[in-house]
């Protein structure tokens, strides 16, 4: 069975840390998202705020990728480049952020509208996050991997959406991607039991057309097989007894939202 890495209590705080340095620069991200910004904007600013408060951009390099923020316009479902596309009314967009911050790793996600977006889009929006919140409620020590996995795949195909298979959460914290992955799909009591100690990244890749995906030339690019929108939403969560802990936050971001909308 592939190695899990248990974290002690003081080393969750670390990574909590991470996930809160994560969240505070998706906040910052949200402020200057609006039509008419180019993508490679919101990553320079990333990179300069997670310096900034002493971290290092987590994905910047990592395996190559050349960027600090993974950012998928529409139905890019993940690992899009940021670059000289600029965001138009009614685009949403995905944006995934990592970051190295005491030496432990911090992951989290949050897919963005662009000014007015239709209502079947936001619907979607709307579920995934659900999705993510009904998977993080599963992520309890004694429960398994896929009963985190039954609860993301039920609630989507349950709104007629596809749940992306190719693509799974993880083990995170000494690295950024360890052991266990977490599918989005699952059966129940099926899988890793889950233990205290474990820190999982869960993050539901939900398309609003078919499940497939394809990948793009690039090596990174994945986007839905049908070219549908695709939404996407992360949390860094800590394995408890009786709730999860979940150390990352979408507080800045909501907050933020709050103040423009």
């Amino acid at each position: 069975m592939p190695k899990v890495y248990y974290k002690t209590d003081e080393e969750i705080e670390l990574i909590r840390q991470s996930s809160l340095l994560v969240s505070k620069t998706l906040g910052e991200v949200a402020k200057i998202i609006r039509p008419g910004v180019k993508t490679i904007e919101l990553d320079k600013l990333a990179e300069a705020y997670i310096r900034d408060h002493g971290g290092i951009p987590a994905f910047l390099n990592y395996n190559g990728f050349p960027y600090s923020l993974c950012i998928s316009p529409n139905e890019q479902v993940v690992h899009g480049f940021p670059g000289e596309y600029t965001l138009k009314d009614g685009d949403i967009i995905s944006v995934d952020c990592g970051v190295i911050l005491n030496k432990f790793y911090g992951d989290s996600a949050y897919t963005f509208e662009v000014g007015e977006v239709g209502e079947e889009t936001r619907k979607l929006l709307e579920v995934t996050k659900e999705c993510l919140k009904l998977g993080v409620s599963k992520a309890v020590a004694g429960l398994r991997v896929g009963d985190i996995s039954y609860a993301v795949q039920e609630h989507a195909e349950n709104h007629g959406y596809g749940v992306v298979k190719e693509l799974v959460g993880h083990g995170v914290g000494f690295k950024l991607h360890e052991k266990p992955e977490v599918p989005n799909y699952g059966k129940r009591g099926s899988g890793v039991k889950l233990e205290e100690g474990m820190v999982l990244a869960i993050e539901p890749m939900i398309n609003m057309g078919r499940p497939g995906v394809k990948f793009w030339k690039d090596g990174w690019t994945v986007s839905s097989v049908d070219s549908k929108p695709s939404a996407h939403f992360e949390h860094t969560v800590a394995i408890r007894k009786g709730e999860a802990d979940v150390l990352s936050t979408f507080d800045f971001v909501e907050e933020v939202l709050k103040q423009i909308n």
